[in-house]
């Protein structure tokens, strides 16, 4: 019987990128891990670590210390260097940084024969994974970006708070960037099929508590609330790559707010931003296009108009390091 071992890198293995690793072995998702650090005596420490959790776990996932050659063989490259945001601050200050560390560090994966799907968790997230994307020359569909997923997750907790249902009862997405400029897409949220604007209507006084501004302005702030109180998000943002990953190597077809490449879709092109797609063994098999309102469009091209201007400010990529496919 011949099998074949399903091998996730990550680089960076700090806060992010270790519990990354924790979810990826606790959830059984993959085989072997290798860790990429730019020290190695932090990567060979966690890797160490982690190892002890195996007497524990439901099964054995190999784990060992690598570089960025070592990406050759990888199905998945979880990409976790990079700084923490400032309090006070935005994820857009972190973007010269992030060009510095990928710019240098993407040719060498690539080098080694990478041939896989890069999973971007880097900030700022959006920015980050169009910047691998070029380098990379990988088609769009294997480079996918946290984005909004961990906001889509903390919008229908904190539903769950005011409604009482489970949180994986209530469906939705937060669009745009993984920033300040982010929506949740209200039009589209739902508890059990049922639209949340009518249950809203319906029930004026039952859930006059609930207030939708207030709701969004929480799921834009909470990463800052837990970064001003405790230095770092890791927990959260560790299990929506996991889910990513999992998607990806179990063929799920499961739909998530990702950060993606556009090529038209929202009418929107060569720009990378959080959008519901289909995830699959061949990474992002389709976006989702949802009509939205008016008022969400204008939201979008808001989002859509601060990244690019972000992104304007960046060196140019050589044309060597261009891509040259749009799919």
């Amino acid at each position: 019987m011949t099998s074949k071992t399903r091998k996730v890198a990550i680089v960076g293995v700090g806060f992010v990128g270790s519990s990354c690793a924790y979810s990826l072995i606790n959830q059984s998702i993959c085989d072997e891990i290798i860790l990429i650090d730019r020290t190695y005596e932090r990567a060979y420490a966690q890797s160490l670590d982690l190892s002890h959790c195996m007497d524990f776990t439901h099964t054995r996932t190999k784990i060992r210390v690598g570089e960025p050659s070592d990406c050759k063989d990888a199905d998945i490259v979880v990409l976790a260097a990079g700084a923490n945001p400032v309090p006070g601050g935005t994820r857009l200050a972190l973007l010269e940084s992030s060009h510095a560390i990928y710019s240098s560090l993407i040719p060498r994966i690539m080098q080694g024969g990478f041939d896989g799907i890069f999973v971007v968790a880097a900030n700022p997230v959006d920015l980050v994974t169009s910047l691998v994307w070029k380098l990379s020359k990988l088609p769009r569909s294997r480079v996918i970006g946290t984005g909004t997923s961990i906001d889509s997750s903390r919008l229908k907790t904190l539903l769950s708070e005011y409604i009482p249902v489970d949180p994986r009862s209530v469906h939705g997405y937060v669009l745009g960037e993984h920033g300040d400029s982010q929506f949740p897409a209200w039009s589209h949220v739902t508890i059990g099929g049922k639209p949340l604007l009518d249950i809203l209507a319906q029930h004026p006084q039952r859930f006059s508590r609930l207030n939708l501004a207030e709701i969004a302005a929480k799921t834009r702030d909470a990463g800052w609330e837990i970064l001003q109180r405790k230095g770092s998000t890791h927990y959260g943002i560790a299990n929506a790559i996991a889910h990513i990953v999992r998607s990806v190597l179990n063929d799920d077809y499961k739909i998530t707010a990702v950060s993606a490449i556009l090529d038209g879709e929202y009418g929107q092109r060569d720009i990378c931003i959080g959008v519901p797609a289909i995830l699959s063994r061949s990474g992002i098999t389709e976006l989702v296009e949802l009509n939205l309102t008016q008022q969400e469009q204008e939201l979008f091209l808001r989002s859509c108009s601060l990244i690019r201007e972000a992104a304007a400010s960046l060196p140019a990529i050589p044309p060597s390091c261009s891509t040259a496919s749009a799919e």
